[in-house]
């Protein structure tokens, strides 16, 4: 009964992982590129030095001065490959420590032992931390992490990283997140982002909302023109606010002028960044809470008149409210009966959950599915989901 599944629990630590195994590729390539450009300049130097000197065309001293600079060259390589080197080791050194914190795990085999305990309080730490860090509180992190000596468990420098650009968002520039967005250009491609065009747009807003004209029509030239081709529709419309003041009633352009638009540049940046960095779209302390909470709610909770205090479900103040879109989990038989086809559901008629939390027959729904388009009308409430959209249950 208390032995551990060690599969369940590692399938959530992929990011855990794949974080400092792909910084340190990253840095490879970093390293590599530096090399192949700096390397095929110099020999295309050194090759036309040689050419010259045997033409006659340069002297000993320019021969000197040609050879110093290319020395300058090397030694500014050498700086940059020691800053990636420096980086390497970091991330190097990161990917052991994981590697052996997951090994420690899978030698652990009851959940009642002593190493399981000092190893999930190592687990609740980093997880602390990394939700810490995502709401800001980067001082306490780091102090959290430096206390419990689990520096190399967790991620500091990438959230401070981040956290300038999504301040320079705050204070409505876009600076630093275009610059970032330069950097990160090939693997922005790769997820097929738009949040350049976002901050372009938003760049040209603000030329518009100051009413210079001309230097929001020139701006719109320079780099608004280059995505016409996927979003023609969307510069067509904040061009024309060139003949709406920022005062417009007019809902469209009024809705363009919102200063909230920055709020919503601060998520599309934080979702394309933690898309980059490999991060879980949501912190791993709320998929964890929401794990648990989902084996405890049952139809009996956010009902008033029966609230059990001893439920964490039961109240919508605190973690009620992180569970509220969790299917439910309680049940009444020993044997649960489809209520569309009234057939048992076990492992070879799973039960699946709709979004609205009830749960229906495998069968059952794959047979309304195909007769409909792949839609699914839940008999309950009438609504109407896709196919795609119903989860498996697992029931304890």
């Amino acid at each position: 009964m208390n032995k551990i599944n060690h599969d369940q629990l590692l399938s959530l630590e992929h990011p855990f992982v794949k974080i400092p195994v792909e910084k340190l590729r990253s840095s490879l390539r970093t390293s590599q590129k530096h090399i192949e450009k700096e390397i095929a300049n110099l020999t295309d130097k050194v090759s036309e030095i040689s050419k010259k000197s045997v033409q006659g065309s340069m002297d000993s001293k320019q021969v000197e001065v040609a050879l110093e600079a290319i020395v300058n060259r090397l030694s500014t390589l050498k700086r940059k490959l020691k800053d990636t080197r420096a980086d390497e080791a970091l991330y190097s050194q990161r990917t052991k420590v994981r590697l052996q914190h997951l090994q420690d795990f899978t030698t652990i085999a009851t959940l009642d032992s002593d190493d399981f305990s000092r190893w999930s309080r190592v687990r609740l730490n980093r997880i602390v931390i990394d939700y810490m860090l995502r709401d800001g509180f980067k001082e306490t992190a780091s102090l959290l992490a430096k206390s419990e000596h689990i520096e190399d468990l967790v991620d500091i420098e990438l959230f401070a990283q981040s956290a300038k650009v999504e301040q320079a968002l705050t204070r409505q520039s876009c600076t630093e997140c275009l610059q970032w967005c330069k950097d990160n250009n090939s693997s922005l491609k790769k997820i097929k982002s738009t949040l350049e065009f976002s901050l372009r747009e938003q760049e040209f807003i603000e030329l518009a909302r100051e009413r210079r004209s001309q230097e929001a029509i020139a701006y719109a030239k320079k780099y608004l023109t280059p995505w016409q081709e996927t979003h023609i529709k969307e510069i067509n419309h904040v061009m024309a606010l060139l003949a709406f003041p920022p005062e417009t009633k007019c809902h469209p352009y009024k809705r363009l002028y919102d200063k909230s638009r920055w709020n919503d540049l601060v998520a599309q940046f934080r979702s394309n960044n933690f898309a980059l960095q490999f991060f879980t779209p949501e912190p791993l302390l709320n998929v964890t809470l929401q794990a648990g909470l989902s084996a405890l709610k049952t139809p009996m909770c956010y009902q008033p008149d029966n609230r059990n205090f001893n439920c964490p479900v039961c109240d919508p103040e605190t973690l009620g409210a992180l569970a509220a879109d969790l299917p439910l989990s309680h049940h009444f038989n020993s044997s649960i009966v489809c209520r569309i086809s009234g057939q048992i559901m076990n492992e070879d008629n799973l039960p699946m959950a709709l979004p609205n939390g009830y749960v229906y027959s495998y069968n059952a729904l794959s047979e309304m599915a195909s007769l409909h388009n792949g839609k699914i009308t839940c008999p309950r409430t009438g609504e109407v989901f896709d196919s795609t959209q119903m989860k498996k249950v697992f029931i304890s």
